[in-house]
């Protein structure tokens, strides 16, 4: 396997210095991009079946275990305050559990019962797209899980740093970023898990791009629940409608701090109720209410 490899580029690492290894790692790292860049038609695929299922009321359910898993329950914890979705409409499954967050478990990998256990409690169907993430492309826990899905009709998605592997061959769409051998030999956490980390941003961004949920470059279903995001919330609307602080903060309070529906009345002079309105007509699309 790829990823099992020794790199020659740090054969001699440890006894550089410690700019000398941050370069090293530098430059390894410099290489990800292109390795995911190759990987593109298959990350798009998987966007547009991801993005269908969504709006037919399906799920974007992730798992993996170790490093992949941990990035999987990442990306799904911050799609809620980021798009403002139910916490349910992107999920991630990590091998151990809620413990393996912080702490290794050790087998937990290994254990195929538990994957399809797992899954399978999510009572996955037909509507769900399901992301198997597995820098090995090898691991029992996501492999299984990926079946379980298959069983039941859901979209599968593979991702895995090494082709051929048995976490691609388990999936319908197959994505393989080839970063080569670590700097640290076998040390996936690192040119592995930076590609897993930029494929699962685009996977959740653009498919909620392609659901409505940005307006331009905007994050126009922003979730104000601090004081940071209200601050965005009030300059986007300031951006789109073109009005004032003050103004934007009324609209936002008139509203319910609900970004969209904010720019809505503020543009088109309509009430809350009647903004909604417009948008579910819409199915949320921002720019075909404010510019059909």
């Amino acid at each position: 396997m790829l990823t099992e490899q020794r790199n020659p580029h740090s054969m001699q690492i440890d006894r550089l210095s410690a700019l000398e290894i941050v370069q090293v790692m530098n430059a390894e790292d410099a290489t990800v991009a292109a390795a995911v860049r190759a990987a593109l038609p298959a990350v798009a695929e998987a966007v547009e079946v991801i993005a269908a299922r969504l709006q037919n009321g399906g799920r974007l359910i992730y798992v993996g275990a170790g490093t992949s898993g941990r990035l999987g329950v990442l990306d799904a914890a911050e799609c809620v305050p980021t798009f403002s979705v139910p916490p349910t409409l992107v999920q991630a499954l990590i091998a151990g559990g809620p413990a393996a967050l912080v702490q290794a478990i050790e087998g937990a990998e290994d254990d195929r019962e538990a994957g399809r256990a797992d899954l399978l409690a999510l009572d996955v169907t037909a509507k769900d797209a399901v992301v198997g993430i597995a820098a090995s492309g090898r691991t029992p826990y996501v492999i299984a899980a990926l079946e379980a899905a298959a069983e039941h009709g859901a979209a599968t998605i593979g991702i895995s740093c090494n082709a051929p592997a048995p976490v691609l061959d388990a999936a319908q769409i197959k994505i393989a970023a080839l970063v080569g051998p670590e700097v640290i030999t076998g040390s996936t956490r690192l040119k592995a898990g930076t590609a897993q980390k930029l494929i699962l941003n685009m996977l959740s961004t653009a498919s909620m791009i392609l659901l409505g949920k940005v307006y331009g470059n905007l994050m126009v279903d922003v979730k104000v629940t601090n004081k940071k995001l209200a601050d965005r919330a009030r300059r986007i609307v300031m951006e789109v409608t073109g009005v004032d602080a003050d103004e934007a903060a009324r609209l936002l309070t008139l509203t319910n701090n609900e970004v969209k529906t904010a720019i809505v009345a503020g543009l088109l002079d309509v009430t809350p109720d009647e903004a909604r309105a417009r948008l579910a007509a819409a199915q949320g699309r921002l720019r075909d209410v404010i510019s059909p």
